[in-house]
């Protein structure tokens, strides 16, 4: 298969771009990212040099770019271009519109007038909203999106379905819970604890610390995503999910117990707004009619994920300078110089 990759420098289209490639001998692939402050061509610096990958720096909103490209012939286009962060949406969520939805509809129109043979719409679980304690989200589960950027996924989402249903357009819509993995930005939780508690800085675990997550390896994520793209229906949505639920303050305990860092490092800060309760996710459908079922247990794929973080410093301690220190600082305040005497930030 000749494959377009959207957001190919970033966490999840890194890992996929890499585990296609290791595994499909005869697929090639073209990697259209735009480079904005998550994108890293560093995170493919092993694959750069293999003649079945080719990077193209653009924005999928760019129409003529899209355009020019997919007339080059490609059997399917693979969307993870995305702004993701809830925090950064609920400062300003323009940049989320813009990518999310107006780069998904530039996508989806020109697939339309190529005649693209099937695109692949990547999409998260936030786009359902929050879950009491019991219960789990279902492909049939109403969209009810909290923050701006769940929203902007939803809209997106909606978007595919109805170039499907008018146009005939042969996509395919899946929803992850939350993942984890190497090359993961280190402004999402996992990442962030773990480089925090590598630096010894506090740990900013948000309200209670209660909040509920499904965890989903990025490998297994990879997995399923090849698995839906080479069998799955037109129109469908899949749920792909770790079946892995642990409460936020678990997983910070967790990372410290790996790393032999004391609970004290945890310092509980003002709870995000609109801050969803819990995310989990039924994939009976994805077993069912493909087969899939994640593979790495969620405790040995966090340490194995601490391991990679702590010989790979190189790689993100200059992402923590710069730019990003000052947006840390403007969400968790400053944890440069945490100790455990210090007053919790509420």
């Amino acid at each position: 298969m000749r494959i377009l990759v959207t957001g190919g420098a970033g966490f999840i289209g890194s890992n996929f771009i890499r585990h296609l490639l290791a595994r499909d001998p005869h697929c090639t692939l073209v990697n259209l990212d735009k480079l904005t402050y998550a994108g890293n061509l560093e995170n493919l610096a092993d694959v750069e040099g293999d003649p079945r990958y080719r990077f193209v720096k653009g924005s999928i909103c760019d129409v003529e770019l899209v355009d020019e490209l997919l007339g080059e012939g490609f059997d399917a286009i693979v969307n993870f271009a995305a702004e993701s962060h809830v925090d950064r949406s609920i400062q300003d969520a323009r940049a989320f519109v813009e990518t999310n939805v107006l780069g998904t509809g530039t996508l989806l129109e020109v697939c339309r007038r190529r005649r693209v043979p099937r695109m692949l719409q990547v999409s998260t679980d936030e786009v359902y909203g929050s879950l009491g304690p019991t219960g789990r989200f279902t492909e049939e589960s109403p969209l009810s999106p909290n923050s701006p950027y769940a929203a902007s996924k939803a809209a997106a989402d909606l978007l595919a379905a109805a170039y499907f249903r008018t146009y005939g357009l042969p996509v395919i819509i899946t929803r992850s819970s939350n993942n984890y993995g190497p090359y993961q930005f280190p402004e999402k939780v996992v990442p962030l604890f773990i480089t925090n508690a590598l630096a010894g800085e506090g740990l900013p675990l948000y309200g209670d610390g209660l909040h509920v997550r499904d965890w989903l390896h990025v490998e297994d994520h990879c997995e399923a995503l090849a698995l839906i793209l080479k069998n799955g229906r037109h129109g469908d949505t899949y749920n792909i999910g770790g079946n892995s639920e642990r409460a936020n303050i678990d997983v910070a305990r967790l990372i410290l117990r790996v790393l032999g860092k004391p609970d004290s490092l945890i310092v509980h800060v003002k709870d995000r707004l609109g801050h969803d309760r819990r995310y989990a996710l039924d994939t009976n459908k994805l077993e069912r009619e493909l087969g899939w079922r994640p593979r790495v247990v969620f405790e040995t794929g966090l340490q194995e994920t601490v391991r990679w973080y702590g010989a790979h410093e190189a790689w993100w301690r200059p992402i923590k300078e710069g730019d990003y220190r000052e947006y840390y600082r403007k969400t968790y305040g400053d944890l440069s110089r945490f100790s455990p005497q210090s007053p919790q930030l509420y």
